[in-house]
């Protein structure tokens, strides 16, 4: 499953569900090792993000913002989707408003 363990993924690994909201999943199909690169560069990104605010750097932060948005779209998380189904995206819904409602509400409250 592509959740995280703190965060329960939906039945078919296409999002996982943060506060009641759907999350896109990265692409299981990337390769691990091109999957771990992107990750990094996502994570260097966010880092760049929050340096430049510290700093006050509106246009470094405008380019870090940038390389967020190029890696989470070469994951899969944003963009075009990366199944071929024909499923609508349900990216960044509440889970509540989409067909994973009920799949959500019989999870154990844990979850």
């Amino acid at each position: 499953m592509a959740s995280t363990p703190a965060y329960p993924g939906t039945p078919d690994d296409r999002y996982f569900v943060v506060k009641g909201r759907l999350w896109r999943s990265s692409n299981p199909a990337l390769a691990p090792a091109l999957r771990q690169e992107l990750v990094d560069r996502l994570m260097d990104a966010r880092r760049a993000v929050g340096a430049a605010k510290k700093a006050g750097d509106a246009a470094a932060e405008q380019r870090a913002r940038a390389g967020v948005d190029a890696a989470k779209r070469a994951l899969g998380e944003r963009g075009p989707v990366w199944w071929d189904d024909g499923a609508p995206d349900y990216n960044r819904r509440m889970v509540a408003n989409t067909p994973y409602a009920d799949w959500y509400a019989a999870l154990p409250p844990s979850a």
